[in-house]
């Protein structure tokens, strides 16, 4: 949205509070469409956590919710529309923009409501009606859920990305309160951006009619300049009769489960992609194979994934790997997994789950106190980002039990790496809702204790998880380095039998 003083947005965000206040209202008493969403199996916790509610039917009961239903931040906050047809006095009329609709709260990563989603009762179209684009609300970067998914996504280590409203209220109560939706519109890079600040694993599911290929397809599309080494992008397929709710419904939670386990990854898809349809068998079908895949490889960035799938599109046409690269303008310097692994050094780069372990730690200081001397010295060893983490865990620690967000930031922006740490705190608090209750939590709310103890309780089992994978990355690493020597000293034999044991204990409680 473009940017709007800070009165406008306040009273259109003052609108969208008040329209949401009277639709939850108006849901206690809407027996129809509580007979609805009863049939659709949830119950009152749920929609109370998502806030739904009920638009009745009627041209302007919105008058009842605001004293003035003529201002205009009800049409620019998409409420109200104003009608090309005039009274008797010559003043353009006004009528609700939702209608007979069970409503769905759009609420943005700070919880605040943004707009709108409306599900038609009876036969009316459309069947799903959205809020328009408004200063504050703009689809193409929001996502339904992702305000009340992202502890469970933390959790759960994964976020699962559905195609409507109901799909993520319902698997919410089926047992998978980590799924999200886009809104009404094809995946954008900056949705997938968005996910993968909260997660390294995005696992995408569409229905398996035709619709639900070309919506996966655009998704693939938007994923490709943010795929890496160390993410996880897969996509699933379900039966063409089946959404993900009534697919859990009729199979099990279990079943779908085992689903998501066996989503197909990007790699592959973008393979069936390139080549469905074509005679691989002639060279006119390889050459409209290697046509079609030359965007979607250009699109990768240059990493040895890009290389990988490059390997697999050359073994699936029988080609060299360089005759691949040279068709796709891709440069072979780049896109060849090297041969000899690089030596750690201070230029290598720092990945997106050592960024999220470090906000982590700050957000949560009093979590530095579980981590034990093996774990700190994982942290400190870490190129680039290591002088951070020992930094960070110094100051927690000399906080004591008084260690708080507030008053470390406090500690941390005095030092020599306070920019970089400016940097950290603007990232927590524009992406992270419970470190902005933390900060602005109400004296009077009796909940702000326990909800903190919870906090830190998955902050916790984020970081010991986060710090394990990294001595797991490290021992493979300085395995990879000797398996590459051709002659070993008896200390080097020693040190690589105690790795291989320290590799197969890390493996299995990581559970890969």
């Amino acid at each position: 949205p473009a940017p709007v003083s800070k009165s406008v947005a306040t009273a259109l965000s003052d609108a969208m509070t008040a329209a949401c206040d009277y639709y939850r209202k108006q849901l206690r008493g809407a027996t129809v469409a509580i007979q609805y969403l009863k049939n659709r199996g949830l119950t009152g916790e749920i929609a109370a956590r998502f806030g739904l509610g009920y638009a009745p039917d009627g041209w302007q009961n919105l008058e009842a919710a605001f004293p003035d239903y003529r201002d205009e931040s009800l049409v620019e906050a998409g409420l109200v529309i104003v009608s090309e047809k005039t009274d008797a006095q010559g003043v353009a009329r006004r009528y609700d923009r939702f209608r007979e609709r069970i409503m769905f709260p759009i609420r943005n990563v700070k919880g605040q409501v943004i707009g709108f989603g409306g599900r038609v009762l009876g036969s009316g179209e459309p069947k799903y009606l959205n809020s328009p684009e408004t200063p504050l609300f703009n689809k193409g970067s929001e996502l339904y859920g992702l305000f009340e998914a992202r502890l469970a996504i933390r959790e759960r280590k994964y976020v699962l990305v559905v195609e409507g409203y109901m799909d993520v209220v319902a698997l919410a109560q089926l047992g998978f309160p980590n799924a999200v939706a886009t809104l009404g519109t094809a995946c954008t890079p900056i949705h997938v951006q968005k996910l993968l600040r909260q997660t390294d694993t995005v696992i995408f599911s569409f229905d398996g009619d035709s619709a639900g290929r070309r919506a996966a397809r655009r998704a693939l599309e938007a994923c490709l300049p943010h795929a890496g080494d160390n993410r996880t992008i897969r996509f699933l397929f379900l039966p063409a009769e089946h959404d993900p709710d009534s697919y859990v419904r009729e199979f099990g939670a279990e079943a779908f489960s085992e689903q998501v386990e066996r989503a197909m990854p990007l790699s592959q898809f973008l393979l069936n992609e390139a080549i469905a349809g074509k005679a691989l068998d002639q060279p006119e079908g390889r050459a409209k194979a290697l046509f079609d895949a030359k965007p979607l490889l250009q699109a990768l960035p240059a990493n040895a994934l890009r290389a990988q799938i490059m390997h697999m599109f050359a073994d699936r046409l029988d080609i060299p790997f360089e005759e691949v690269a040279g068709l796709s303008d891709v440069d072979t310097r780049i896109a060849t997994p090297p041969r000899q692994a690089p030596a750690r050094s201070e230029r290598r780069r720092v990945t997106d789950s050592e960024k999220r372990a470090l906000r982590t730690l700050v957000m949560h200081p009093r979590v530095a106190s579980q981590l034990d001397d093996e774990q700190i010295a994982t942290l400190r060893a870490l190129p680039r980002i290591g002088e951070l983490f020992a930094e960070v865990v110094d100051h927690a620690r000399a906080l004591g039990e008084g260690a708080e967000f507030r008053l470390l930031s406090d500690v941390l922006r005095t030092s020599s790496n306070g920019a970089t740490y400016e940097e950290i705190f603007r990232e927590i608090l524009d992406y992270d809702e419970n470190v902005r209750d933390l900060l602005l939590q109400n004296p009077e709310d009796e909940t702000v204790p326990e909800r903190q103890r919870e906090q830190e309780r998955i902050a916790g089992e984020e970081l010991q998880a986060a710090v394990l994978k990294m001595r797991y990355d490290a021992c493979c690493d300085r395995l990879d380095r000797l398996a590459r020597q051709s002659t070993f000293t008896p200390e080097e034999l020693a040190e690589l039998t105690e790795l291989n044991q320290q590799r197969t204990d890390m493996k299995r409680r990581l559970g890969l």
